[in-house]
């Protein structure tokens, strides 16, 4: 992804909606490739890999929740989904699919700029590789760096390299989940609040939908271990110490 101008695949079968949408992102610098259906979508998703995708719930021939799970089994870039509708089962299901966020239709120009720009600053959590050292450079003995490892029986997080390992064995997470953990380790056996971790993580410095929180604790047990993230009834979670 650029620092300046991330790719945004858009997919909406709702012509008019999909060309506003577009001229609206455009209008904010976003290069935008669209789509009107699910099977366009992936279609698109494979051939330009954007640095989000911004789709709609209900879409023809592969509807949004089936298309947002083909995606993740193949990247884990940002994925913000869009609906008309406010059901419950609607917005877990989008969410579950494997989306970091998602927002209500209508919605204002700007602020549907805001969610992505808030969405793609969490992939920004990810250190740029080194630039490498001048050939000239005599080599400088460094001292020992502090351990960059967070290890909890068995789960280690690297928050240098941003690696989570499980046993040993690499734990593919996306941006939203990594963050969501770092928070997590970073306090061990502290009660973190939803509200709090919607502040941290995703960046919502007013009231917001906490099932987001829950169902990305959902998706995040489901890759770490069901046991190493309590849930503390009435307040929000906390990550287990070791015995």
């Amino acid at each position: 992804m650029t620092a300046t101008t991330p790719h945004i695949l858009l997919v909406e079968d709702d012509e008019v909606i999909r060309e506003a949408t577009r001229m609206a992102l455009e209008r904010y610098g976003f290069p935008v490739t669209t789509a009107a259906d699910g099977l366009e979508g992936l279609e698109a998703f494979r051939a330009v890999r954007p640095d989000l995708l911004l789709l709609d719930v209900m879409l023809p021939l592969l509807d949004g929740v089936g298309l947002c799970r083909r995606i993740r089994e193949e990247s884990q870039l940002p994925i913000l989904m869009m609906s008309a509708r406010t059901d419950p089962v609607d917005v877990v299901s989008g969410l579950e699919a494997g989306a970091d966020d998602y927002v209500v239709k209508p919605f204002e120009s700007a602020v549907l700029v805001a969610r992505i720009r808030t969405v793609l600053r969490r992939v920004r959590v990810v250190p740029a590789e080194p630039a490498p050292a001048p050939a000239e450079a005599a080599p400088v003995e460094a001292p020992a760096a502090a351990s960059t490892v967070r290890s909890f029986d068995g789960l280690e997080v690297d928050t240098d390299s941003m690696e989570v390992r499980v046993h040993g064995h690499l734990v593919p997470l996306t941006p939203t989940e990594l963050r969501l953990l770092l928070e997590l380790t970073a306090s061990p056996g502290i009660v973190l609040e939803r509200t709090t971790l919607l502040e941290r993580v995703w960046d919502y410095e007013w009231g917001a939908d906490t099932r987001v929180v829950d169902v990305h604790v959902q998706r995040l047990r489901a890759k770490i271990g069901s046991d190493r993230i309590e849930t503390v009834r009435g307040f929000g979670y906390k990550l287990r110490r070791p015995a």
